[in-house]
């Protein structure tokens, strides 16, 4: 069953090319669960990068290495706590930007119990008197913001760039940061692929198995760090960061999975709380079955306009209405789940692989013209090729086999511990039962998500709730109408609970909106930042 891990933008030109077509107008997860994680720029980077042709990114840091600032510590620190607060970031360059390290306590209950580093990397402010530090978060759980800081600041405006030193770190677990470290390649791409038979008992007990193992693995090869990558730790981790970058404030820039880690900071310290933007909203008040259910009814309802819009151009495959279009996809799905379809390679597209080729092509609409590929050669010539380089591109699989980062582990270790959704036969198959009405093209890789988590080595500490964080000064949440893979009502949801929230809303395709979408948001963002201006309610770009 799929899981959604994130791709490093940075590694993104070394994905496979998909030929060119004229496509479109447009040229156009949750391992079994739940997409917690989004998908992110990332994934838009992979594509644009990899499959739709070159572009590069433009170096805008090439300064000699700053000085290292003075911590901010605060009197309300746990005297245990303190010298990690204290710490000296040592910078050194590497390329055109900057990198460090900084230590931080594996368990924040028991800090003198071991620390293990953080890994930093800076694009220092282009201007000459910076503002403080934006710290950056991709999503995931699982993606490196050392490896986004370089497509951020291509993303992100140039007067923020000029004000704020643009900091991405690893969170605990991902990355450089000990990385959670499971099964070798060869494991992971046979688990990844696979197409478990959940309606029945034993395959759903072959999950369980297959999952257990992966755990245990898991725990063998990370040690006790895989016990504490949760969110509330990393929450934490920023803290650390802020305090250490000789910031009073956080000032944080959270897309997808990045905007529940930067509430979570919020909710935890809301008196150190600054100017935070968090695009993609999740909801942190859903349990883990209504998260998959709304995320499933999401990529549902982007898969839907790519149809329309695949259907008013050329060449299309999908024939008929829009229902029958989807129900041509679905069939496609249940076909590769039954019979792999073949490919150029001696790998075969499963219906897992299938949905994640689907999948990672809606996270933005310039995108679709690649889905369009991958559905015609697989539709009329029965050729997986195309959407398994995108599935491929999804899971940031090399074409030599090896994966490029350790996402997938991250995101199932950073969910089982956050809440893992249940296990019990029945509940698990009367949650697929909704999924299937609800979403009745995709809904089938959004269920049993209990049997990832069902026998993971660690107990979940937490909970879903409502974050409110009661003081803090006013946070940018954004949404965007048509977002797959966090839908817009969880924005609208965030933007309530959090007692100072502003709510931003871009209509439009695809998830996230900042660096993506138009000048309204941008404008909306760049003044927030470099101002503290939050845009007037109900404000729709």
């Amino acid at each position: 069953m799929p899981r959604l891990p994130l791709p490093s933008p940075a590694r993104a030109p070394r994905t496979p090319r998909v030929p060119r077509s004229s496509g479109t107008a447009h040229a156009g997860r949750s391992t079994t669960g739940r997409l917690t994680a989004g998908r992110f720029t990332a994934v838009v980077a992979v594509l644009a990068l990899g499959l739709v042709g070159c572009s590069s990114t433009p170096t805008k840091n090439q300064q000699p290495v700053a000085p290292p600032s003075t911590p901010v510590v605060g009197d309300d620190v746990d005297p245990a706590l303190e010298p990690f607060y204290s710490q000296v970031i040592e910078w050194s360059a590497c390329g055109d930007f900057q990198c460090g390290t900084a230590t931080v306590p594996i368990d924040y209950a028991e800090p003198g119990a071991g620390s293990f580093e953080l890994a930093l990397k800076r694009a220092p402010a282009t201007g000459a008197d910076p503002i403080g530090s934006l710290l950056i978060n991709p999503g995931g759980p699982g993606g490196s913001g050392v490896e986004f800081v370089e497509t951020a600041v291509a993303r992100i405006s140039d007067r923020v760039v000029e004000e704020y030193d643009v900091v991405g770190f690893d969170p605990r677990g991902v990355g450089l940061s000990s990385p959670v470290t499971c099964l070798d390649d060869a494991g992971k791409d046979a688990l990844i692929s696979r197409d478990f038979d959940y309606a029945s008992d034993a395959g759903l007990a072959e999950a369980r198995e297959a999952y257990r193992a992966f755990g245990e693995a898991c725990a063998a090869n990370t040690g006790p760090l895989l016990g504490h990558v949760d969110t509330v730790s990393a929450a934490r981790d920023l803290d650390v960061l802020r305090a250490a970058l000789g910031d009073e404030q956080l000032t944080y820039l959270g897309y997808s999975y990045g905007t529940a880690l930067g509430a979570t900071y919020a909710g935890l310290f809301p008196e150190r709380a600054g100017r935070l933007v968090l695009d993609g909203a999740l909801d942190p008040s859903l349990e883990p079955a209504q998260v998959g259910l709304q995320q499933a009814v999401g990529f549902e309802n982007a898969l839907r306009a790519y149809v329309a819009d695949c259907q008013a151009g050329a060449d299309c495959p999908l024939t008929g209405t829009v229902d029958d279009g989807l129900a041509q996809v679905r069939d496609l799905l249940d076909r590769a789940r039954r019979n792999p379809l073949p490919t150029e390679s001696d790998r075969v597209l499963t219906g897992t692989l299938a949905f994640y080729g689907i999948a990672v092509t809606l996270y933005d609409d310039q995108n679709w013209g690649a889905l369009t590929q991958g559905l015609t050669a697989a539709l009329r010539q029965g050729d997986g090729t195309i959407l398994l380089i995108l599935a491929d591109a999804y899971n940031e699989r090399g074409e030599d086999g090896t994966f490029l980062s350790n996402s997938t582990e991250a995101f199932t270790a950073v969910n089982c511990l956050d809440g893992a959704s249940s296990a019990d036969p029945a509940t698990m198959r009367a949650e697929a039962a909704e999924l299937a009405e609800a979403a009745p093209t995709v809904g089938y890789f959004f269920g049993y998500g209990g049997a990832v988590c069902a026998e993971w080595p660690y107990p979940a500490t937490g909970q879903a709730g409502p974050i409110t964080a009661e003081g803090a000064p006013p946070i940018l949440v954004i949404g965007t109408t048509n977002d797959p893979a966090t839908p817009y009502a969880w924005a609208q949801a965030l933007a309530e609970q959090l007692s100072s929230a502003v709510l931003l809303t871009y209509e439009g395709e695809g998830h996230t909106a900042y660096g993506r979408s138009n000048e309204c948001i941008a404008d909306a963002v760049d003044a927030y930042l470099l101002e503290g201006a939050v845009p007037d309610e109900g404000t729709r770009c």
